[in-house]
């Protein structure tokens, strides 16, 4: 067992020695030197066999041969730079756009919500003729938590614009409040302290509330006796009873720093018809989403009989709450992963290409190791470590890119969009995105070994060996290399489609028409403690002073508030009822803003019959209202509404409200949404401690801001002010327009790179057809061909390529825009601009890489090709 491993080379000598000692035994028994010599081998066998199996003896063969065929690889891709480096770069650059998306996708699609259980998480909401989600009121969610049999536990949230005192000044923070089961639903535990108990959130119940980890770390240093310790919010003070999870998100609050119990103290909680909670709930075990579905809608019948004035048309609406977090996003995200599906297929057929061409030159090669004895097997397996260490080289480098690219995409959203996603936060290569990678990589090596192994094992090795080294692309290449260049065009040409109608679907939004000049507009959102301002009187008295004191700032032209802005969403919904009309039951669903005397003004609005609210309309006058021309439309045909009347459904004597005036329409909800009835309030009459301030100025918006700020805190200094930006930033970077901006040019950029591979991709296949058709361009020429002709043949080669591949890929982009037509604004799906543009882009593309190979192909001297041959 001590006894030492003898060499391969000491084994060689061995049996040298052995055959020289035979060949002498016979040379002294009168053999000739050359005869002893011949009958020694002879005797003794095959030497070479001898030394293989010896070889083999203390060896893994299949690793043996493993090892030995990557070093070769290594060998053969240090040998072709040029190869390596496109093959490497192209597949580097498909492997890291995909990963780099999935990343997101992985984050908001597939990664579980980090709370127990989240398959049984489910978002409540009402439904109504006009929309499937409508907020909650207090007083039905009351009654579905009492009457349901299909959750365990159902609770409520509802935004709350808190002011943080501190030494310094007030801070507005994003907060909730939320009933007091509400993180025991979600699952969740505070990391210190506790949540709330039952009862907090009632009428009576103390001030308390859950900070997140990150207030925790600010406020109080981290320390654990901030439990029991209090703040100051919108002026009342507040025990801090719990810490939240570091890694805790919700990303339908706004990413919050404080959660409060919900008391419902507010007015709006008091009335069946006010709607403004959101609801979370818990499946019981066994439950579906369709069998709770039943159950609340039943609920909703039931309230609907009983309460047929603030209940009428109202059903249930319940989804899986992470299909609710991601519903805007989801399809976006979907169609990213597709266009980088699509551009990692360009970059593998692009590949595939340069490994078949590089089959072709490797034909004697491979003739003669399978006339020395190579099996198809032996040869496969070359090939395919050849496709792995080719991989291997593109893996890292991709991953590199996708990092890159997750950061530059993150750092591309907004702190607002940020809020909304919070599950993009801290986006890295984790387990799920490694092992993405793992199957592309995987994939890929699979369809770079099989490529040339099919190919390998159609040849003749006679054809290979008489060849020489001239290796003939013959009718096999052309036929292969030109399905490639067809797929590669007709993909590329999907993409092309996508990014033209995304793009054009995104100028069409742009240049939607607002309805007010957007130029010269400032905005800031306005929160009054509530302590310092408990009701109507006191908010409208100071709103009146901040009016005046704004509009004495040099450059100021107009001022004016309203509840929303215009061009954010269609949010603050109402039901209205026309007075002296019959009526069936069904009552109207409008936009409702609240807004002061200014506000037209400010926006440059038109009046169209009226006119507008005066300062002086306030609690002690009649109530009024100004409507906007959708309204007198659809509600007034062909009679002037201008002194009718219109209240709520039951037309009480306390909401009947006069129209005085009517305003020409303008956008009051998001860009793509459709023009909706709205009806203004006045501010003096229903006024808010909450509000968006507008300044139309003389000078740049962004250089009023700070005075503004300044301007209000002079008033106040516990009114907290926020959100300081133009009108025209604020319609550019509102969630319609970034969702549409972002898919259009992340598409784009896919479309742009698969450009750029499909002419690399069809100049390789026209150059080396050129190359390998030499001798035939030489006899042509000889013969009397003109340059002119060979420059068709070449052409008329690249146009066939490029006719199949755009007659696939228009059939391929119709089915692809009928995908985004969800995504699509003003545009259709089968825009026929967009396909022909589409198709004269790569047309030019066929010209422009094919004319240098054409052009090559026209300059052969016929001589030169003749003797080379």
């Amino acid at each position: 067992m001590f006894k030492r491993r003898r060499s391969v080379d000491d084994f060689a000598e061995e049996i040298k020695a052995h055959l020289e000692l035979e060949a002498d035994e016979l040379e002294s028994g009168g053999a000739s030197e050359d005869e002893a010599r011949r009958r020694a081998r002879a005797e003794f066998g095959n030497a070479q066999a001898a030394r293989e199996r010896f070889y083999l003896r203390s060896r893994v063969e299949w690793l043996d041969h493993l090892a030995r065929d990557i070093r070769f690889a290594f060998r053969q891709l240090r040998k072709n730079p040029g190869f390596s480096f496109a093959a490497i770069a192209v597949l580097a650059l498909g492997i890291g756009a995909c990963v780099a998306v999935f990343a997101f996708v992985d984050a908001a699609l597939i990664r579980p919500l980090p709370y127990a259980d989240p398959q049984r998480l489910v978002h409540v909401t009402e439904s109504e003729m006009t929309s499937s989600k409508v907020n909650i009121s207090y007083l039905d969610y009351l009654d579905w938590k009492r009457l349901n049999t299909v959750l365990s536990s159902m609770d409520v949230f509802t935004g709350w614009d808190a002011l943080l005192s501190t030494a310094t000044g007030t801070e507005p923070l994003p907060a909730l409040r939320v009933s007091a089961g509400f993180f025991r639903t979600l699952g969740v535990a505070p990391v210190l302290g506790r949540d709330f108990h039952p009862g907090e959130d009632s009428l009576t119940g103390p001030n308390v509330v859950v900070i997140s980890y990150g207030f925790w770390q600010r406020q109080f240093g981290g320390n654990n006796d901030a439990i029991g310790q209090t703040v100051k919010l919108s002026g009342a003070v507040h025990t801090v009873i719990g810490v939240l999870p570091k890694d805790f998100e919700f990303a339908l609050g706004n990413s919050p720093e404080i959660w409060a119990a919900l008391k419902p103290e507010d007015e709006c909680e008091k009335h069946r018809d006010c709607h403004n909670l959101y609801a979370v709930g818990r499946l019981k075990p066994g439950v579906s989403v369709q069998t709770a579905l039943a159950n609340l809608q039943s609920i909703a019948r039931q309230l609907e009989i009983q309460y047929p004035d603030t209940n009428r048309d109202r059903g249930a609406s319940v989804m899986l709450l992470s299909k609710m977090i991601v519903g805007d996003i989801r399809p976006i995200l979907l169609l990213l992963l597709s266009g980088a599906g699509l551009l990692l297929l360009i970059a593998c057929v692009n590949v595939s290409s340069l490994l078949v061409v590089r089959a072709e030159s490797r034909k004697r090669e491979l003739a003669v190791r399978g006339a020395l004895g190579a099996s198809r097997g032996r040869l496969a397996s070359q090939f395919i470590t050849e496709g792995m260490m080719l991989v291997s080289g593109g893996v890292l480098p991709g991953l590199a890119l996708a990092v890159g690219a997750m950061q530059i995409l993150t750092h591309l959203i907004s702190k607002e969009m940020i809020a909304r996603m919070p599950f993009f936060e801290g986006l890295g290569a984790n387990l799920h995105v490694l092992t993405f990678a793992a199957v592309l990589a995987l994939l890929a090596a699979v369809v770079f070994s099989v490529t040339p192994i099919l190919q390998s094992m159609s040849q003749d090795m006679r054809d290979g060996l008489t060849e020489g080294g001239r290796g003939s692309a013959g009718t096999l290449w052309r036929r292969i290399g030109g399905r490639l260049v067809v797929i590669e065009l007709a993909t590329t040409m999907v993409l092309l489609t996508g990014a033209g109608l995304l793009g054009k679907s995104l100028y069409q939004l742009l240049h939607v028409e607002i309805g007010f000049q957007v130029d010269h507009l400032a905005t800031l959102h306005v929160r009054l403690p509530g302590a310092q301002f408990p009701g109507d009187p006191e908010q409208i008295a100071f709103t009146r002073r901040l009016l005046d004191r704004i509009e004495s700032l040099p450059g100021v032209r107009a001022v004016g508030v309203t509840s929303v802005l215009p061009a954010y969403c269609g949010c603050n919904s109402d039901w209205v009822r026309i007075a002296d009309r019959p009526f069936d039951g069904n009552h109207i669903t409008v936009d409702e803003r609240d807004v002061t005397a200014g506000f037209f003004r400010t926006l440059s609005t038109k009046l169209l019959a009226g006119r507008y609210f005066s300062d002086a309309e306030d609690a002690s006058r009649p109530r009024v209202v100004v409507i906007n021309h959708d309204f007198a439309r659809k509600y007034f045909p062909g009679e002037d509404p201008v002194g009718k009347r219109i209240g709520d459904p039951t037309l009480s004597p306390e909401s009947m409200k006069q129209i005085i005036g009517v305003v020409e329409d303008f956008r009051e909800g998001a860009l793509d949404d459709e023009q909706q009835p709205v009806v203004y309030y006045p501010f003096n009459q229903y006024a808010s401690s909450g509000y968006e301030v507008i300044v139309r100025t003389s000078q740049e918006e962004h250089s009023i801001l700070p005075a503004l700020t300044a301007a209000i805190h002079q008033l106040n200094m516990d009114v907290g002010v926020e959100q300081g930006s133009t009108m025209a930033d604020h319609i550019n970077d509102s969630q319609t327009v970034y969702f549409h901006r972002s898919t259009a040019y992340l598409v784009a950029g896919f479309a742009a790179l698969a450009l750029i591979l499909s002419a690399v991709g069809l100049y390789g296949v026209i150059a080396y057809s050129v190359s390998q058709r030499t001798r035939e361009i030489g006899v042509r020429m000889a013969l009397g061909a003109q340059r002119s002709s060979v420059h068709r043949m070449v052409l008329r080669e690249a146009a066939w390529l490029a006719a199949a591949g755009i007659a696939i890929g228009v059939v391929c982009s119709v089915a692809f825009g009928e995908l985004l037509r969800g995504l699509l604004f003003g545009v259709r799906a089968w825009d026929i601009p967009t396909l022909v543009t589409v198709a004269i882009v790569l047309g030019l593309l066929t010209l422009f890489a094919s004319y240098i190979p054409a052009h090559r192909a026209a300059s052969v001297n016929p001589v030169a090709a003749l003797r080379a041959e």
